[in-house]
């Protein structure tokens, strides 16, 4: 997992509350489980003007040009401002991936769904909560200054705008820790990797029955 440090970059500013996971990535593009690729599809029924498919080309697709995403520079955007309970409906780690795989570092909002929160940290995408009233300051902002950016700072918690000022953000201090060292759970698990050698090694010399190989 690509570790999280200090980001900056442009805003795009999504201004809908209650954006669920099938809105994100449609339900035709769960097939897969690599974890790539569904860039093209992030926010698929609102970016395109036809219905997509699987194996489409998504580059010949006819574009909404109303759509944010579809408008420079935030088709460059890193750092998504939404509204509150984003990512709610079904439980899909391909929510996550989209937004990632689109380019996505950061999403600002008010409030989470709890799954979508919690996949976040698993895969690098961090979710900052803010007051709804500092984030609806963000979408005036970002209104008035197109290409509008934000340095988002996880050492040191806190969101660094154009003028200087700061805006604190709070984070559990393990999933921090995490992703300012790039660690999903596999990384975590491997961090203990020479301890599981000696154990399977240890079981294996105490238990060697258990490791002979089945007789035809």
């Amino acid at each position: 997992m690509q570790a999280f440090t200090t980001h900056t970059g442009i805003v795009a500013p999504l201004d809908r509350a209650n954006v669920d996971t099938d809105a994100i990535i449609p339900k035709q593009y769960l097939k897969s489980i690599k974890r790539s690729g569904f860039g093209p599809n992030a926010f698929d029924d609102w970016r395109y003007l036809e219905p997509g498919e699987p194996g489409m080309d998504h580059s010949r697709r006819a574009k909404n040009p109303e759509f944010i995403l579809n408008q420079p520079p935030y088709d460059r955007a890193t750092i998504l401002l939404a509204r509150s309970n984003f990512g709610c409906g079904s439980s899909r780690e391909h929510a996550v991936w989209a937004l990632t795989n689109f380019g996505f570092r950061v999403v600002i909002a008010p409030s989470f769904a709890d799954i979508f929160f919690n996949n976040s940290f698993k895969t690098g995408l961090l979710p900052i909560v803010l007051p709804e009233a500092v984030v609806d300051q963000l979408f005036r902002e970002v209104a008035a200054d197109k290409g509008y950016q934000l340095t988002v700072d996880l050492q040191n918690q806190q969101i660094i705008k154009p003028d200087g000022s700061a805006v604190p953000f709070a984070v559990d201090e393990f999933r921090r820790h995490c992703l300012l060292e790039g660690l999903d759970d596999i990384g975590l698990t491997l961090q203990h990797a020479d301890k599981i050698r000696a154990y399977e090694a240890k079981h294996r010399a105490e238990r060697p029955w258990l490791f002979l190989a089945a007789r035809p």
